[in-house]
């Protein structure tokens, strides 16, 4: 029965994958600095390799040791995941808990840090909180329906695994290539290679329709990849950059969650369009319309984010200034009084 499915597959391992995924993320940014685009593009490029190779190996574990000794075989994988868990080793930067003694030891937070709201206070934040899911509502309308249109369109002549070998090999190098772009571009500018990303995306979904030949197919699903990797690889650094590394955590928490929902509605709605048009042509043209709205949302983000770092510039700045005038003033009345007292001393 699929019902227990829905529980264990379904919601179980599901949360199981968001906390083994987000810790990975934040972890880096205590250890990499300069880096960190391309430090999270290697680990990130790992879900590539493994995406080129698993269905493979699926395959032959199938056919030699059957359905269910292949789902204990990638149970076995994921305790591999388990183990990794303990190497994630926080740096301790703050001179309390040193002071403490409590390094090494687990304290669970208070609910105000659990729910920490505070990071919608940064409006850059906000709008790349909103802009990113916008933006993923056609994200993975190619992932899950890509097999069927080319089965609809080519028949069985072709073979269609290529494409999600293509998706799978150039996302990794995107990982790799633009990881390492990324840290040579400051600050918030960062977002400007996710907007890039973006406007590729909906081009690329947008062109599926519009190939009638299985090579074209190939080439859009090569550069789809390439910047598919673009988008993952950066998160965190730009997260980073937006709100600081003491709060990076959960805001990459809260997107990560608001951009489960897009993720989730749209290959759905794509289905009910190819089953009231028979055909997934209006599906991909309407699946590349959310990434190029969400990424003109994104391009506001550098802009505001510097006005913000201004305004905080400025307030310093102020009491700054106050407390020169009163070490100034200060002096002032200091050099007056030693004049006093040395001309009392001559007088006498």
């Amino acid at each position: 029965t699929i019902e227990p499915l829905y529980f264990t597959y379904g919601i179980l391992f599901a949360c199981g994958c968001s906390f083994a995924y987000q810790p990975s993320l934040v972890i880096l940014g205590q250890y990499f600095k300069q880096r960190l685009g391309l430090v999270n593009g290697i680990v990130t490029a790992g879900s590539s390799l493994f995406t080129v190779s698993l269905p493979f190996l699926l395959r032959v574990l199938i056919d030699s040791v059957g359905l269910y000794n292949t789902l204990r075989v990638l149970c076995i994988l994921m305790f591999i995941l388990f183990l990794a868990g303990f190497t994630y080793k926080p740096l301790i930067s703050n001179a309390k808990d040193k002071e403490g003694g409590k390094k090494g030891k687990f304290r669970f937070p208070p609910e105000k840090k659990i729910c920490n709201f505070s990071v919608f206070k940064v409006l850059s934040y906000r709008i790349w909180a909103f802009g990113i899911p916008a933006a993923l509502f056609g994200y993975f309308v190619p992932y899950v329906h890509l097999m069927n249109h080319v089965k609809d369109r080519f028949g069985d002549s072709v073979p269609e695994e290529v494409l999600l070998l293509c998706l799978g090999i150039t996302s990794g190098v995107g990982r790799l290539i633009f990881g390492r772009v990324a840290d040579y571009i400051p600050g918030a500018k960062k977002v400007y290679l996710q907007v890039a990303s973006f406007f590729f995306i909906g081009l690329m979904s947008m062109m599926i329709p519009l190939c009638h030949v299985f090579g074209g197919l190939i080439a859009v699903c090569l550069f789809m990849g390439l910047f598919d990797g673009c988008f993952i690889c950066i998160m965190a650094p730009i997260a980073f950059e937006l709100v600081g590394a003491q709060d990076v955590s959960q805001a990459i928490g809260f997107l990560l969650g608001f951009m489960s929902i897009p993720m989730t509605v749209g290959p759905p709605i794509a289905g009910l369009l190819r089953d009231h048009l028979g055909t997934y042509d209006v599906a991909f043209y309407l699946a590349g319309v959310p990434p190029l709205i969400g990424g003109a949302i994104l391009c506001v983000i550098p802009w505001v984010h510097e006005r913000q770092k201004l305004k905080e510039r400025a307030k310093p700045g102020d009491g700054e200034t106050t407390e020169k005038m009163l070490e100034n003033e200060n002096t002032l009345v200091l050099d007056g009084t030693e004049k006093t007292v040395k001309e009392m001393e001559s007088g006498v």
